[in-house]
């Protein structure tokens, strides 16, 4: 007869193809289940902290809820940073646990409850009548609200026979938050308004509205109004015309775009939280900018906003798009074409072009064309190009990223552990997605995710490379899921490791200060032999030309390749514009 885990195991995987974890005492029944009864498929990590990574990354990079898998104490206190980053960040899933009899605890038992609420998760605990039910709801839970949950089976449970696996309901998902009330059309209409009149409208996009599908309509209301776009660094490639995109918005913004943001009159901000990076420290807008958001937050997440509307970022745009398409063309919702796409007081001016040789303004718009297209958006997007080598001798993290952006593969999935280094893979390597460029661990201000994330992304993403980037001290802190990342991706893996010998975001801020080095200092470790040791094929880099190997790579057949891991030994010297921002707020 099937036993409480075999429920728990069926129950999941009607919802949940993807299993990542480590096998012990707690698990081992519902584990079997798995590996024997269905078609999940698990996929074993090194550490605990890793298969709740590896379950974060798949659904970043695919969307799909997938579920971790630990024993009980110690493999559960294992979890737990990384379960607080899915908290922080929004990540619907489900991590299996063991626990304690329901007897009561034994020495080495923890209140696992107790310590799941700490960090902002809820625990639902099965019994033998309800193991299947108890499944659903937690699946329900983890999608309704955007968060991790765990599920815990209490250890004299686990192998309890329950009876046939019951017929279990699908979870009950809301549908997307319309906005309501007269206050939000109220509002909707004032934000149409503001966009049909402005001379330099812009629309700022996040993971959000990635999220609700907004792109197209974002697409549509960036048209009709004329906008420059750009997005938070979770929502990169959320707007459909890069040609009018400014890229990411803060400190990995490249000066000349922020310069472009600044100067706007109207901005609409959708399904992004506005957090300090974003809002590079309250200075993205102008004083005068009118500032709008939309999102499903209870409430505005910015002083700066003037006008918030709580709802479904897809439905908001659509609702914008006719509301302005009605202003703007006087028929209803009609799209305008983009050469007729301008503020109101542009609209009674004829088109005209710019005379020979008049160059186009850095800011302000041009009467009878829309701003966006007034502007060398290609041109305010560039980032320093550096040198060769930065003045220590050691490899310039900035010709290195721009030189690796060249040789990447275009089909690639780019996940990021936490550290200073964030800032190059940021900056230099576009992405087409969202769900293309993931930061496991920023949310919590973790480092060390970075391993177990290529394993969730490189099954989520059959079919791409995926490309880490990692610090060495996020890379060694990870280190046993080197060898889960290298047999996860295979030929389909890239790692980046920015080697500076050292936890440069503390030198940055601390050692400026004068504090001792000496803790922020790691002896230059040779990351290439270790992912020879595990099957990859480890690349020192040193100057440009090392990447050379990253070229020949990239031409090969990857079912016949291996894993390749490039060391990058680069200078801690050159400090990433994002990392300034902190400086200076910090000094």
């Amino acid at each position: 007869m099937p036993t409480v885990s075999a429920h728990v195991a069926h129950t999941l995987a009607q919802h949940i193809d993807a299993v990542f974890g480590v096998m012990g005492n707690g698990n081992a029944y519902f584990l079997d289940a798995i590996e024997t009864q269905t078609d999940a498929v698990f996929t074993a990590v090194r550490h605990e902290q890793g298969a709740v990574v590896a379950a974060d990354a798949h659904f970043r990079a695919s969307g799909r809820i997938a579920a971790g898998t630990s024993t009980y104490g110690a493999g559960f206190t294992n979890t737990l940073t990384a379960l607080a980053e899915a908290v922080q960040a929004h990540v619907p899933l489900v991590l299996v646990v063991g626990d304690e009899p329901t007897s009561g605890p034994r020495p080495w038992d923890v209140d696992q409850i107790a310590l799941a609420s700490a960090v902002g998760a809820r625990t639902y605990t099965v019994g033998r009548a309800d193991a299947a039910a108890t499944t659903v709801i937690a699946i329900e839970h983890a999608l309704t609200y955007r968060v991790p949950v765990v599920l815990a089976i209490p250890y004299d449970v686990a192998a309890l026979e329950a009876g046939a696996v019951p017929e279990a309901p699908a979870p009950r998902l809301p549908a997307p938050l319309a906005p309501r009330g007269e206050f939000a059309a109220g509002t909707l209409d004032e934000i149409a308004a503001a966009l049909a009149g402005a001379s330099r409208p812009f629309l700022l996009a996040g993971r959000g509205a990635w999220l609700s599908g907004a792109g197209d309509a974002l697409g549509d209301l960036a048209r009709l109004t004329g906008a420059l776009t750009a997005s938070s660094a979770l929502g990169r490639g959320v707007f459909p015309e890069s040609q009018y995109d400014l890229g990411v918005t803060g400190g990995f913004g490249a000066d000349g775009a922020m310069d472009l943001v600044r100067s706007a009159d109207v901005a609409v901000v959708f399904g992004a939280s506005l957090n300090q990076f974003t809002m590079r420290f309250g200075e993205l807008f102008a004083p005068g900018t009118r500032v709008f958001q939309i999102d499903i937050a209870p409430a505005a997440t910015h002083p700066h906003v003037g006008g918030f509307v709580r709802a479904d970022a897809r439905l908001a745009a659509e609702e914008l798009v006719t509301r302005v398409g009605s202003l703007v063309s006087g028929s209803g919702p009609e799209i305008a074409p983009a050469e007729h796409s301008f503020g109101a007081d542009a609209r009674h001016t004829e088109t005209s072009g710019l005379a020979d040789g008049e160059s186009l303004p850095a800011s302000g718009a041009v009467p009878g064309r829309p701003w966006r297209e007034t502007v060398d958006v290609a041109a305010a997007r560039t980032y320093d190009a550096g040198d060769d080598l930065a003045a220590d001798g050691r490899l310039d993290p900035r010709s290195a990223a721009r030189r690796i952006a060249e040789l990447l593969p275009g089909d690639r999935v780019v996940v990021s552990d936490g550290g200073h280094f964030i800032g190059w893979a940021n900056m230099y390597w576009p992405v087409e997605a969202p769900d293309r460029m993931m930061m496991v661990g920023t949310a919590f201000q973790s480092i060390g995710q970075g391993w177990p994330s290529v394993v969730g992304a490189a099954l989520a993403r059959r079919e791409s490379t995926v490309v880490l980037t990692s610090g060495d001290g996020g890379g060694l802190m990870a280190i046993a899921d080197l060898e889960s990342a290298v047999r996860a991706a295979q030929g389909r893996g890239i790692a980046v490791i920015w080697n500076d010998a050292a936890y440069g975001a503390e030198v940055n801020l601390y050692g400026l200060k004068g504090l001792a080095e000496g803790p922020m200092r790691i002896p230059e470790v040779d990351f290439a032999a270790f992912g020879a040791a595990v099957g990859a094929e480890g690349v020192v880099v040193k100057t440009l030309a090392d990447l050379d190997r990253l070229s020949t790579w990239a031409l090969e057949d990857s079912a016949t390749r291996r894993f390749l891991l490039l060391d990058l030994r680069i200078s801690g010297d050159v400090i990433a514009p994002y990392q300034q921002e902190i400086i200076r707020v910090n000094s």
